[in-house]
């Protein structure tokens, strides 16, 4: 019968002996048995765990390249876990562009509207449509550019849904300022392969975890 590993000490040397006892042995083998069902609940766990790691990691990463507050790209990341017996889950993260005055606190100043390390001079920052406040600027004004304003839509002035806002009487086009995100592109490979290490150094915890439970319920059974 095997007694586990074991050491052995001469007047030169040393010698340890690695091996599992008969215990040991009789666990491996009712653990084999129940492999599949704890190898899965184990995957299950780290793919989740891995998810939630990576959308941490995907909002700083992305916050800090964009200059957009943390919240506001956490928004646009949306987690679906493992389900069932498919062995997968998902992260979804929306790129269209974002509301500038989401990505941190907007101030109105004298010259304009500043959020974050954005500045846009001759802008007003106010509820025009829905429930929240933008930031807008009349697309006549000097300090109006296309380019200062991508992805937004711009109105032409026709149809009751056009854009054309009436203050003080006056009907005006305005274009909102909103924030491009297609520059987070290249970051998807690389948090890509992050999370493939991650997800083995976790799944790696997991399967250890299930093995321990064995363990030390066979033993005290």
């Amino acid at each position: 019968m095997s007694i586990g590993s074991f050491y052995k000490t001469s007047a030169s040397s040393g010698m340890i002996a690695i091996q599992p006892s008969a215990a040991d042995i009789q666990a491996l083998t009712d653990f084999a048995k129940v492999v599949p069902k704890a190898a899965a609940a184990a995957q299950r766990r780290a793919i989740n765990k891995t998810l939630g790691w990576l959308r941490t990691h995907i909002a700083r990463a992305v916050g800090k390249q964009q200059g957009v507050a943390m919240r506001a790209v956490r928004q646009r990341l949306r987690s679906y876990p493992v389900k069932g017996n498919t062995g997968r889950g998902k992260l979804w993260f929306g790129i269209n562009p974002l509301e500038a005055a989401r990505t941190g606190r907007a101030r109105q100043t004298q010259s304009g509207v500043s959020v974050g390390r954005r500045r846009y001079q001759g802008a007003f920052y106010k509820r025009v449509y829905g429930g929240s406040a933008d930031i807008w600027i009349r697309t006549a004004s000097k300090h109006f550019s296309a380019g200062d304003y991508p992805a937004s839509d711009v109105s032409s002035g026709s149809g009751p849904s056009s854009g054309w806002i009436a203050e003080n009487g006056d009907r005006f086009p305005l274009a909102k300022a909103m924030v491009q995100l297609d520059d987070v592109r290249p970051l998807f490979e690389e948090w890509t392969r992050r999370a493939d290490q991650r997800l083995l150094e976790i799944l790696n915890q997991e399967l250890n975890f299930e093995l321990q439970k064995f363990l030390r319920g066979n033993a005290r059974g």
